[in-house]
């Protein structure tokens, strides 16, 4: 990996990681609807003129029914789901809200083989299952506190694999790469979120909030925005939002879909750190133990099938006619490694290496006089 790719993943890595702690600062300063609505304008602002130069590029045309998918994706990840995790980060550490949201990828799994028939190895069922333990662990349901903020943050994560699908499935549908079908539900998403803020504004409705859920009752949209909490707000939409997403998805076409997934795998250990020292968050021993089993599952999930490959190969020595799927693998591989494009590149690969080696034998050869 070169540097500008490295570069691709460390910057997203960096900034997803310090989402939660930006929130949580600016959480104190605004109405967390408001700051939500805020946040994922800007951010499909931001990513707008590059979502209209691949429009016009891919001559992509969108008809209604496109409209409303969109509509549909963008009410998913804004409405439900980040308001259910700015709500969260309110209630709770935001190093716990991190690691559950770095989660989102397992629940997609789930949803994918549930409603869309995909295949769920067992390298993802295992993951799955390391998850869901790590979970437990930090959440340390003996020992509960923060209850609210947890439910809210584990449903925030659930609903996030959902979007995770929807945008992936529409998108193929649509034409639209990844970082386009972004900013579009991005912009849907905060146009419906300011829909239902101004009918809170209405006297009925305001009045028939109960008193203790003040913060759905007349909701701003831009209050508090100032010279001292505009730096802020520009991060967490501009940066968090706009180009982290943006960077995670070219990250995925120039360095690969692999490589790409480091940003989560990375982002449940290096949040809790930044979590300690910006906002003096402490970590107990269980949220430790929780982490390295949450790394491990989000380490298989990334290098499932070489795994599964090694073990099925182990497998086969100890057990040749115990299971002969694994029997079957190994033909393919032979296949494959003794095609006549595997023959022709090995050739090459010898000849190159001959070569040097002659030219490095005549280089020590000693000159005659």
């Amino acid at each position: 990996m070169n540097l500008k790719g490295f570069l691709y993943i460390l910057i997203p890595t960096f900034l997803f990681s310090s989402m939660e702690i930006a929130l949580k600062i600016a959480g104190g300063q605004f109405n967390p609807i408001e700051l939500n609505f805020i946040r994922f304008l800007i951010g499909g602002l931001a990513l707008l003129p590059f979502t209209i130069l691949y429009l016009k590029k891919n001559n992509v045309h969108i008809d209604r029914s496109g409209w409303f998918k969109i509509a549909l994706t963008g009410f998913v990840i804004v409405v439900l789901s980040m308001t259910l995790y700015q709500l969260s980060i309110g209630m709770t550490k935001a190093s716990v809200i991190a690691i559950m949201l770095s989660a989102n990828p397992i629940f997609g799994l789930i949803i994918g083989f549930v409603f869309l028939k995909e295949k769920l190895s067992r390298t993802n069922v295992l993951a799955l299952i390391l998850t869901l333990v790590g979970l437990l662990v930090i959440i340390n349901p003996f020992h509960l506190s923060g209850a609210m903020g947890i439910i809210l943050g584990l449903l925030s994560s659930i609903i996030f694999g959902i979007y995770g699908v929807m945008s992936r499935v529409y998108g193929g549908k649509l034409g639209l790469n990844g970082l386009s079908m972004t900013c579009l539900a991005f912009l849907f998403g905060a146009t419906e979120l300011g829909i239902l803020m101004g009918i809170t504004h209405i006297p009925a409705v305001a009045e028939a909030i109960p008193s203790g859920f003040s913060e759905f009752s007349r909701i701003p949209y831009f209050q508090g925005i100032s010279l001292q909490t505009l730096p802020l707000i520009l991060y967490i939409s501009v940066l968090v939002t706009g180009v982290a997403f943006g960077l995670y998805f070219l990250s995925m076409e120039k360095v690969g879909i692999l490589q790409a997934s480091l940003i989560f795998l990375v982002k449940p250990a290096l949040a809790p750190v930044l979590a300690l020292l910006v906002l003096g968050e402490s970590m107990t021993a269980n949220t430790i133990v929780g982490i390295v089993i949450i790394l491990l599952g989000s380490l298989i999930t990334l290098i499932g099938e070489k795994i599964a490959y090694s073990v099925m190969a182990i497998f086969r020595r100890n057990n040749p006619e115990a299971h002969p799927q694994v029997d079957e693998l190994e033909v393919v591989k032979d296949k494959i490694e003794n095609s006549e494009l595997a023959k022709r590149r090995k050739a090459t690969e010898a000849a190159v290496r001959n070569s040097l080696e002659e030219e490095r034998e005549s280089r020590e050869l000693p000159s005659e006089d």
